[in-house]
């Protein structure tokens, strides 16, 4: 199907429930179509092409939604901007992109008059919160696709457009300029069925709170909320207090955060007073997340924490670790596949491959590699880097893993991110693993830096929790003991936080920067 019949779908079976809650006002599943239908016409109106770029420059806002479901009611491709990047890093993937309209919030009117003088691409300029002096509202806009008899328009084939790009998606960028991923309605659809699938948690009419930004993954967890029928809580920005008095005022049972989000929950002082029995879907996904800080999370929060990998080239799903086993690891059964990701998904082959592309055996590292009806269309106009990551017939993540003999599958790196130590193999996301065990740490990254005897060192990052005191050979002897001496950390740094990207993943790029200056290449 296309992406906006999943929607439709809903809204078809329950048009008067709450689709899009927000703190002063609720929307129906009726009043949501009603607005992206006419955003849809408002677009018409103008002349939108398919397939034609639309971004959304806004910090989570009921009003994102609105917009992208318009989007995918026109036929556009929806683009989403990540708001905290530098403004030249947007810049250029609108120019790369070739976008022609964008949606933005009035916060970043500043950053929008920069953006128009430098994407010539960009014809179409709409604020979605209010009146600008030189752009229409999102309200007045929708007028225009209200004035008329002009139906919604109908694009459809009988095969739901499988091949139509429904998003042209950055990625994270953190290893150079991000590349658009072509997102298709066949990817789209298939990550949405299986979402119905895996992430339902038996509940009929799912409660989802949206804090993570709605323009990285939290915005795929949203819609697929909206096509099991559920209600979107929207909260503008990620608050630990705030967090935990959603889930109890609203009786939440989904939500999404990336695991460094998760850690500020449970270093909340107060989390175990809320109540959250209502959570059924406590998803984590975006980046491995600590074994020890999982194990505290389903003391915590109870046996609804599940987590899932995916990547924007192949979206969420890949594989799934469902809550039933995660409960069962914490409590002592196979405790070890509190480090995995989980099985692949019903949507997707998964194999570990080497560089020769030979599907490698149980417990041996290689590169993660999945074939399916998940993966997406390649880059946009980039045909080399969609070669680069299609060998031997199989899409190429980037990350490094292995799988035991049931099949789970254990990250333990990015490819890009592997240290080489004195000719050993280091996987930073295993060291740290190792270091968040301590009771003290809040968080922490390892990265690897220049070394004149080892080539790289592994050197860590750490945040102490607020009140904790902590040494450098406290950390480097619990490794030690943990890890033994190749793994450990040669140096340790006490920050006061971690770089990270939009999506909440740790920034090993911006980390890594002071200390690769001064050399020829960020590699020994």
């Amino acid at each position: 199907m296309r992406a906006i019949d999943y929607f439709d779908k809903s809204a078809d079976l329950c048009p008067e429930r709450d689709a899009i809650l927000e703190e002063n006002a609720r929307h129906s599943y009726a009043e949501t179509r009603a607005f992206s239908e006419r955003i849809a016409r408002g677009m018409c109106a103008l002349g939108v092409g398919r397939e034609q770029r639309a971004a959304i420059y806004s910090p989570n806002h009921p009003a994102v939604l609105f917009c992208m479901l318009g989007f995918l009611r026109a036929g556009a491709a929806w683009v989403p901007v990540n708001f905290r990047n530098a403004s030249d890093a947007n810049v250029e993937f609108l120019n790369y992109s070739e976008t022609t309209w964008l949606f933005y919030h009035s916060c970043f009117r500043r950053e929008v008059q920069e953006i128009r003088r430098r994407v010539r691409s960009l014809q179409h300029f709409i604020c979605i919160d209010g009146g600008d002096s030189e752009d229409p509202s999102l309200t007045n806009f929708m007028e225009q696709g209200s004035a008329g008899d002009a139906g919604d328009p109908d694009w459809a084939d009988a095969h739901g457009n499988p091949e139509d790009v429904m998003g042209l998606v950055p990625t994270g960028g953190t290893t150079g300029p991000a590349r658009g991923v072509r997102v298709t309605n066949l990817a789209w659809g298939t990550m949405i069925e299986m979402a119905i699938h895996y992430w339902s948690g038996g509940v009929d009419a799912p409660v989802c709170l949206c804090t993570a930004p709605l323009s990285h993954a939290a915005g795929p967890v949203a819609f697929a909320t909206l096509a099991m029928g559920g209600t979107n809580v929207v909260l503008p920005t990620f608050d630990a207090t705030e967090v935990l008095q959603a889930i109890e005022r609203h009786r939440v049972t989904h939500m999404f955060l990336p695991p460094t989000a998760l850690y500020s929950l449970l270093a909340h002082p107060e989390v175990k007073k809320f109540n959250h029995s209502s959570l059924r879907v406590f998803l984590l996904a975006g980046s491995p997340v600590s074994p020890d800080k999982f194990k505290q999370a389903i003391e915590v929060f109870g046996p609804c924490m599940c987590q899932s990998y995916g990547q924007t080239e192949a979206p969420m799903l890949v594989t799934f670790l469902d809550s039933k086993t995660a409960a069962a690891a914490a409590a002592g059964d196979h405790p070890e596949r509190l480090r995995s990701c989980g099985k692949p998904t019903a949507s997707v082959r998964v194999a570990i491959m080497d560089d020769a592309g030979n599907i490698l055996p149980p417990h041996q590292p290689g590169e993660i590699v999945v074939r399916g009806s998940l993966v997406s269309g390649g880059y946009f106009n980039l045909p080399q880097a969609t070669a680069e990551i299609r060998g031997h017939g199989w899409h190429h993540t980037g990350d490094v893993a292995y799988r035991d003999e049931e099949g789970y599958i254990y990250i333990v790196d990015r490819k890009k991110d592997m240290i080489v130590s004195g000719g050993f193999n280091v996987y930073c996301v295993e060291v740290e693993a190792g270091i968040m065990a301590l009771p003290q740490v809040h968080e922490c990254a390892v990265i690897g830096v220049p070394d004149e005897k080892w080539g790289e060192a592994v050197k860590a990052l750490v945040v102490v929790k607020q009140g904790e005191s902590l040494t450098e050979s406290e950390v480097i002897a619990h490794c030690k003991a943990k890890l033994g001496s190749v793994k450990s950390p040669k140096s340790v740094d006490f920050v006061r936080e971690i770089p990270k990207t939009m999506a909440g993943k740790l920034d090993r790029k911006t980390m890594r920067k002071p200390y690769w200056a001064t050399a020829d290449r960020e590699v020994h």
